[in-house]
């Protein structure tokens, strides 16, 4: 395995430190790190839609 370069490290830690729900990808060709993919997820609480339907009738 290729040495890690701490530019792509601490871009990969700064990425999980700012992610709440979600997944990091990292891509990995002949041992280097070759492409990073965050999906970050938003998460919005059901019971308040519910609150808000219930209401409008």
């Amino acid at each position: 395995m290729a040495k890690l370069d701490e530019s792509k490290v601490n871009h990969i830690l700064s990425t999980l430190e700012n992610l709440e729900f979600g997944s990091v990808v990292i891509t990995v060709h002949n041992g280097e790190i070759t492409q990073i993919d965050a999906t970050e997820k938003k998460r919005f609480s059901l019971q308040k839609s519910i609150q808000n339907q219930t209401t409008k009738k």
